[in-house]
């Protein structure tokens, strides 16, 4: 057989061989992703908005269940207008007074309770804004690395057409292999160059998207480690379900949303009770005046009537109301936590086993057809189309095999999101930073 053909084959065996190996998974530096996530949890804009509007609402508890200012007022009283002379009848003089509004018991308290309420619900969605933040980070993460790992082996197999284009000009050379064969490998170049591109383009993508995250500039590039390593749990559905009903922060937010609500109804209850003002005052008086311009003072008390009694009615119809809706939020918000917990566990079951398939089973079994195709395409008993088909199932195998693995791990991702397990790293640092004088 000619030598040169004999070099072609044993680099493109040689290739084939090394891709092989690199199937063996590699431990993943999991301390990168988890200083990535932790990044974002310092950096996340969204997440420095939401504490602010948490802190922002804490703020209101103190303002709403305080006493209204009291009022102090002066008057200038009983003057003649002709003159505006202070000592010619008794009814002249100068009146200080000072009143103090007191709502009637357990409106300050119900107000205080239901701001307290709506905080609490800015706090939870802002830690359960933690999970969704880490997860995006991860989810971007995975795909970067499925991206990184399609274009390395888009590229080997890019040498490899390169060497099967030369191993094609051999054969034409030598009277053994056709011309059109030569322009077949060519083409299935110019596709794999196609492919490169594209995947080069959705790694910029990804990059901007975790640069998005952690509040980087878009010129920061990621270089990820070598392939994932496949974590297993041994958690069932029902433990991630469990846990997605019970300790989701957003399931604590919308049982404050209920109280909430409900405060706002026993306040439009106690609308129904007038609320007081007390008052006092001092009149100065003159000392020229006929009686000597003895000073006056007074106190009472004043009430509002809560008569127009529609308004109230549609208070506490719309405070039932909303009750009844946030209620309604609630069952739906878990039915559909639910319902994603089980949809992400089928997924990391099934990509789970595929991903087991391909590394075990079908890139191995393309591998050796592929060396099968290029020996007997070197004899002459197999056509040229054959080879290409050949090496573009093991291409195909190897990127499903990678596009399975990322999905797996983009699975867990989700599962720990929804769940708030621990899945893919430690459990989150969630920093309150929360003012303590707010909330008190």
């Amino acid at each position: 057989m000619n030598h040169r053909v004999l070099c072609l084959r044993e680099k493109l065996v040689g290739a084939i061989l090394m891709a092989t190996i690199c199937m063996v998974v590699t431990p993943l530096h999991a301390e990168t992703l988890d200083h990535l996530v932790t990044l974002a949890l310092s950096n996340n804009s969204d997440l420095a908005a939401a504490r602010a509007r948490w802190q922002q609402v804490a703020y209101q508890a103190p303002q709403v269940g305080s006493l209204p200012d009291p009022e102090l007022s002066f008057t200038f009283s009983s003057y003649p207008n002709d003159t505006l002379a202070s000592d010619e009848t008794p009814m002249t003089g100068n009146e200080l007074r000072l009143a103090q509004k007191f709502p009637f018991p357990g409106k300050l308290a119900g107000r205080a309770d239901l701001s307290r309420e709506q905080a609490r619900w800015f706090e939870a969605v802002y830690r359960d804004q933690h999970y969704q933040v880490a997860r995006k980070v991860k989810d971007a993460w995975y795909r970067l690395n499925y991206n990184q790992q399609a274009v390395k082996v888009t590229e080997r197999n890019l040498a490899l057409v390169d060497d099967i284009i030369r191993l094609t000009e051999v054969r034409y050379e030598t009277g053994s292999g056709l011309q059109q064969d030569v322009l077949k490998a060519q083409v299935k170049k110019s596709q794999f160059m196609e492919r490169l591109i594209s995947l080069r383009q959705q790694r910029a993508v990804i990059q901007s998207e975790l640069n998005r995250l952690t509040s980087r500039t878009s010129e920061v590039s990621y270089q990820l480690p070598g392939d994932l390593e496949l974590v297993k749990t041994d958690k069932s559905l029902d433990d991630f379900q469990r846990a997605a009903t019970e300790d989701r922060p957003m399931n604590n937010a919308y049982q404050s949303l209920i109280s909430r609500y409900r405060y706002q109804g026993q306040l439009a209850d106690l609308d129904d009770y007038p609320d007081v003002t007390l008052f006092a005052s001092w009149r100065y008086r003159d000392n020229d005046l006929p009686d000597g311009g003895t000073d006056f003072i007074s106190a009472g008390v004043s009430i509002n009537l809560p008569i127009y009694r529609e308004k109230r009615r549609a208070a506490k119809a719309e405070a039932q109301e909303a009750v009844y809706m946030a209620e309604r939020q609630a069952q739906e918000f878990r039915n559909a936590v639910v319902e994603a917990v089980r949809n992400a566990y089928a997924r990391m079951e099934e990509t789970g086993q595929q991903a087991e398939l391909y590394r075990k089973g079908i890139i191995p079994q393309t591998s050796q057809g592929f060396q099968s195709a290029l020996g007997s395409y070197q004899v002459g008993k197999l056509e040229f189309i054959s080879l290409l088909d050949a090496l573009m199932t093991t291409y195909q195998a190897e990127m499903d095999y990678y596009r399975v693995s990322s999905e797996y791990m983009r699975s867990l991702a989700w599962l720990e999101a929804e769940s708030t397990l621990p899945l893919l790293g430690p459990p989150l640092q969630i920093e309150d930073r929360k003012n303590s004088d707010a909330t008190n």
